[in-house]
C-alpha cells in the first residue's frame, strides 16, 4: 500500500438505520440529545446563511395555510345561498337559487385553492433546496474534517460509527429539517386559524368543540409514550438482524467450513423473533392513534351537529355556517397530531445533529508549522533521538529510543508482537507525534515539515494490501497519479506482477470489486508493491511486505525490492527473520526498547535475544519440513 492514512479494507457492521416510521409518519423514540439547547443553537447558526430564504418559506407556509383555512367559511356562504333559494321555492316566495352568486363563490374557491397549492409547492421547493445545501455543507465539512483528524480517533472508533455520522445522522437532519420547519408553521397556523374561524361562526359551538383538545392531547401523549419504547426496540433488533446477516455474508466461507449453518440460523431466528415482537407492538399501538382520535372527533361531530341544528332552528346560525363549522372541527385534530409528531422528530433531529457536531468539534491534529522546511534534495538520513511515546500519555511504550540511519542503508526492525515496531513507523510518518525527544530527517525535526511534504518522502508497502473499486491500472497508478500507462506497466514488471495481470480477462483494465476479492491475497500484495515502485520515493517503509505471498513469489519480490532499495534509505519490519539477513543494520526491539543492534552475523555471534528469535524460527521451519 502507498500513501499515508490508507488502511486495509475492513468489514464493519453498518450503523443503525434511520428512524422507524409508524402511522402518520410517527417516528421512533430513538436517542435524545444530551444538550438540546446547545445543539439547537449550533444548528440555527449553521442555518443562519439561509435565514432570508427560511423566513420566506415560513411566510409562504402561512399564506398557503390561511388560503386553505378560509375556504370552508366562503363555501358555507354558497351553501347558505343554495339553502335559502331552495326554501324560497318551497315556500312559494318566488325567490329562486342565485346561481350567479354561487358560481362566483366557486370561482373564488378555485382561486384560493390554486393559490394555496402554488404557495405550498413553492415553500416545499425552496425548503428542499435549503435542506440539500445543508446536507452538502455538512458532508463537505465532515470530509474535510476527516483529513484533519488524528489517527488516534480512527484507531479508537469503530469505522461503522464514523460512517453512520456521515450517512444516517446527516440524512436524518436533512430529511426532518426539510419537513419539520414548514410543518411547525403550517400546523400552528392551521390550529390558530381554525380556532379563529370557529369563534367567528359560533362561540358556543367552539367552546363545546374545545373539549376535544385536552382529550385528544391526553390520548396522543399516551399512545406516543407507549409506542416509542417499542419503536426504539424495533430499531435495535433491526440493527442486530442486519448486522448478523452482514456478518454471515462476509464470512460465508468460514461459516460453511466449520458447519456453522445451524447456529447461524438459530441466531437469526432469535433476532428475527425479537424484531417481530417489537415491530408488531409498535405498529399496533401507534396504529390505535388515528382510530381513537377519529372516534373522539366523531363524538364531537355528533354534538356539534345537534347543537348546530338547534341554533339553526332558533335562527342563531345559518346552514352554511354549520357546514363550515363541521369542516373546521374535522381540521382541528390534525394539527395537534402533527405538532406532537414534529416535536418527536425534532428531538431526533437535534440528537443526530449533536453527533455530527461532536465529530466536527473533535480536536484536530497539531497545527502545521508556519514556515515548513522544504528540502531541495532528500539525502535520506534519519535519526531517532531519545524518543519517548505512548498512545496513552500515562503508559509510555517507547522508552528513550535512539538510533541513527545513514542515507541508503537498509534498516530492519524486528522483535516479538507488541514490541513497538509498527509504532516507530507511525511516528516516522507523523501519524502520531512523539511525547518527548525528536525524530530528524536530514538533520531537520520532522515537526518542521508539513505532513504532506514529509509523507511524500516515503513510500509504504504494508502487510494489509489496500486496493479500491477501479481498474488494476488505476490501482497501481495511485502511487503517482500523473504516471503514463507505460510507466505503470514498467512498475508492474519490476514487481513481477505483469504476467499474472495479462492472464486476467481484461488485463490491466479489469475492475477490482469493492474488496478486491476477485484477485488473491498474494496478488493484491504484488499490486501494492508495484504501486510503491511506481511512486519511486527517496525512502521506503516495508511492513511485512511479502508475508502474503508464496515462497517462490517472495524470492521474486525480494529481488525486486533489492533493486528498488538501492541507494534508498529503507525501513523493513519483518517477522520472518530470514528475509532481512542482508540488512545493513538490524534493530532488535523488546517492550518498546532497542535491546540489540547490528548486522545479522554480529547479532547471531552475540547469542542474545536476536539469536534466540532467529533460532526459534529456524527450529520451527525444520520441524514443519520434517512433519
Amino acid at each position: 500500500m502507498f500513501g499515508p492514512g490508507n488502511r486495509s479494507n475492513q468489514r464493519n457492521r453498518p450503523g443503525m438505520g434511520g428512524p422507524g416510521h409508524g402511522p402518520m409518519g410517527m417516528m421512533a423514540g430513538g436517542e435524545k440529545a444530551r444538550d438540546f439547547r446547545g445543539t439547537m443553537a449550533k444548528l440555527i447558526e449553521y442555518l443562519r446563511v439561509y435565514r432570508l430564504a427560511i423566513v420566506f418559506v415560513l411566510f409562504l407556509a402561512m399564506v398557503s395555510t390561511v388560503f386553505s383555512i378560509v375556504g370552508p367559511k366562503i363555501l358555507g356562504q354558497a351553501t347558505t345561498k343554495l339553502f335559502e333559494g331552495v326554501m324560497g321555492q318551497i315556500a312559494g316566495t318566488g325567490q329562486g337559487i342565485d346561481f350567479e352568486y354561487i358560481g362566483n363563490i366557486m370561482l373564488i374557491m378555485v382561486g384560493l385553492y390554486l393559490f394555496s397549492t402554488f404557495f405550498s409547492y413553492a415553500q416545499g421547493w425552496i425548503m428542499s433546496g435549503i435542506s440539500m445545501k445543508v446536507t452538502y455543507t455538512f458532508r463537505k465539512d465532515i470530509a474535510g474534517k476527516i483529513n484533519r483528524m488524528p489517527l488516534k480517533y480512527f484507531d479508537t472508533t469503530n469505522h461503522g460509527e464514523v460512517l453512520s455520522r456521515i450517512t444516517n445522522d446527516v440524512d436524518t437532519v436533512s430529511q426532518t429539517l426539510n419537513q419539520s420547519l414548514s410543518q411547525i408553521v403550517t400546523s400552528a397556523t392551521t390550529l390558530i386559524g381554525v380556532l379563529v374561524m370557529m369563534l367567528s361562526i359560533s362561540v358556543v359551538m367552539t367552546v363545546i368543540s374545545l373539549v376535544i383538545l385536552p382529550v385528544s392531547f391526553i390520548i396522543l401523549m399516551q399512545v406516543i409514550k407507549r409506542s416509542q419504547r417499542y419503536f426504539k426496540e424495533q430499531q435495535d433488533y433491526l440493527g442486530h438482524v442486519n448486522g448478523h446477516v452482514e456478518e454471515m455474508y462476509g464470512s460465508h466461507l468460514v461459516m460453511k467450513a466449520f458447519n456453522g449453518e445451524q447456529k447461524s440460523v438459530e441466531q437469526f431466528d432469535e433476532y428475527n423473533n425479537m424484531l417481530y415482537g417489537s415491530a408488531w407492538k409498535s405498529q399496533f399501538i401507534s396504529g390505535l392513534l388515528m382510530p381513537v382520535l377519529m372516534f373522539v372527533g366523531n363524538l364531537n361531530y355528533v354534538v356539534v351537529s345537534i347543537v348546530g341544528g338547534l341554533l339553526t332552528i332558533n335562527g342563531a346560525i345559518t346552514v352554511g355556517d354549520i357546514q363550515a363549522f363541521i369542516q373546521y372541527t374535522r381540521l382541528f385534530t390534525q394539527p395537534i397530531a402533527q405538532i406532537a409528531n414534529v416535536m418527536n422528530v425534532l428531538q431526533q433531529t437535534v440528537a443526530a445533529a449533536e453527533r455530527v457536531f461532536e465529530f466536527l468539534d473533535y480536536p484536530e491534529e497539531i497545527e502545521e508549522t508556519a514556515n515548513p522546511v522544504k528540502l531541495e534534495k532528500v539525502e535520506g538520513r534519519v535519526e531517532f533521538r531519545n524518543v519517548h511515546f505512548g498512545y496513552n500519555p500515562d503508559k509510555i511504550i517507547i522508552n528513550d529510543f535512539s538510533a541513527t540511519v545513514n542515507p541508503g542503508q537498509k534498516i530492519a526492525i524486528v522483535g516479538p508482537t507488541g514490541a513497538g515496531k509498527t509504532t516507530m513507523v507511525k511516528l516516522l510518518m507523523r501519524f502520531y507525534d512523539v511525547n518527548d525527544g525528536a525524530i530528524l530527517v536530514d538533520n531537520h525535526d520532522i515537526r518542521e515539515f508539513s505532513r504532506g511534504d514529509l509523507r511524500t518522502i516515503f513510500g509504504m508497502v504494508l502487510q494489509d494490501a489496500w486496493l479500491y473499486n477501479d481498474t488494476i491500472m488505476e490501482n497501481i497508478r495511485y502511487g503517482r497519479l500523473d504516471a503514463t500507462d507505460e510507466e505503470v506497466i514498467a512498475a508492474a514488471k519490476a514487481a513481477h506482477v505483469d504476467h499474472f495481470v495479462r492472464t486476467l480477462p481484461d488485463g490491466y483494465n479489469m475492475v477490482l470489486d469493492e474488496e478486491a476479492s476477485n484477485v488473491s491475497q498474494g496478488q493484491k500484495q504484488l499490486l501494492t508493491i508495484a504501486r510503491a515502485i511506481l511512486a519511486d520515493p527517496r525512502m521506503l517503509i516495508l511492513d511485512e511486505a511479502t508475508s502474503s505471498v508464496d515462497t517462490r513469489t517472495e524470492i521474486l519480490i525480494q529481488r525486486a525490492m533489492d533493486n528498488l532499495m538501492q541507494n534508498r534509505t529503507s525501513f523493513i519490519i519483518a517477522h520472518r527473520l530470514s528475509t532481512i539477513r542482508n540488512a545493513d543494520m538490524i534493530l532488535v526491539m523488546k517492550d518498546g526498547d532497542i535491546v540489540e543492534q547490528g548486522n545479522h552475523v554480529d547479532l547471531l555471534a552475540r547469542n542474545g535475544f536476536y539469536a534466540e528469535l532467529y533460532n526459534s524460527q529456524f527450529e520451527d521451519t525444520m520441524m514443519s519440513e520434517v512433519a
